[in-house]
């Protein structure tokens, strides 16, 4: 049995459905339901909550686990009281580029190294399916804004990460590793506005924003830190943040999809 949490979510709902495709048992977890392939177990949790896991993680043989809560030792702890001798994690890129920053993705990392299972990391960089952000403004007014217009950085395909995710929670070889997943090349936000429009057959504008209207739309919704080292990213990427990886092809046999692929699947959210 493998649990997967963040089951409803852009990695975890493509995980679970490779999974049961692969002939896998699998447990769903999430705050709140979701539809999911038949035969799927769903069980609702919240990670800030340990406890909520327990019936989750009874019976066990692995975990996908995301960042969330702060108590990553507890839920480890019932994951090996559970049966559970593999996790995967889902962390951040600046874990390891910027963890004075990160603290929260790097805190998940150091617990799960010390947790005493087999473990796996993968890094994720920032992911196509942040560009939802424009879906609004796109189909009212056909614009997209965002700051740092000309700055590239290798964005990875949510799918991919599931892809990478299911094969190393069913393979071997990757415990004690550290994987960074990213995209297949540099774009900048004005290149993905550009893919956007050629997905839907249409011009669109792009509107580059300062780097302070960036910042308090973003603190909206995210804390200061992480809003600062989101930008960081954004407008100043150290080398290893704008490194293409070969962590996806190493491990699928494949390169990883194109931006320009995920815009085509995704443009009815665009329309």
């Amino acid at each position: 049995m493998i649990v997967v949490t963040g089951a409803t979510g852009n990695v975890g709902q493509e995980l679970v459905r490779i999974l049961v495709e692969g002939g896998e048992q699998v447990t769903a977890v999430s705050r709140r339901p979701a539809p999911l392939p038949d035969g799927v177990r769903h069980l609702p949790a919240d990670l800030a909550d340990p406890q909520s896991l327990r019936a989750a993680l009874d019976g066990a043989d692995a975990l996908f686990l995301l960042v969330a809560g702060d108590d990553p030792q507890s839920i480890l702890d019932l994951a090996a009281a559970g049966g559970v001798r593999r996790v995967v994690l889902l962390s951040s890129q600046g874990a390891g580029t910027r963890p004075e920053v990160y603290r929260h993705p790097a805190a998940f990392e150091d617990a799960v190294r010390r947790s005493g299972l087999d473990w796996t990391i993968l890094r994720s960089g920032g992911l196509n399916t942040n560009a939802f952000a424009w879906a609004g403004t796109i189909r009212a007014r056909r614009t997209a804004t965002a700051p740092f217009a000309d700055v590239g950085l290798p964005t990875v395909d949510p799918a991919d990460i599931a892809e990478v995710a299911a094969a190393v929670l069913r393979g071997s070889g990757h415990t004690g590793r550290t994987y960074d997943l990213t995209g297949p090349g540099l774009l900048t936000p004005r290149e993905r506005v550009r893919a956007i429009g050629d997905a839907l057959g249409t011009e669109l504008r792009f509107i580059e924003q300062t780097r302070d209207e960036a910042r308090a739309q973003m603190l909206e919704f995210m804390p200061e830190p992480v809003v600062e080292g989101t930008l960081a990213i954004l407008g100043r990427p150290l080398p290893a943040e704008q490194e293409v990886s070969p962590a996806v092809e190493h491990i699928l046999g494949r390169a990883p999809r194109t931006f320009a692929d995920w815009a085509a699947r995704t443009a009815p959210a665009f329309r």
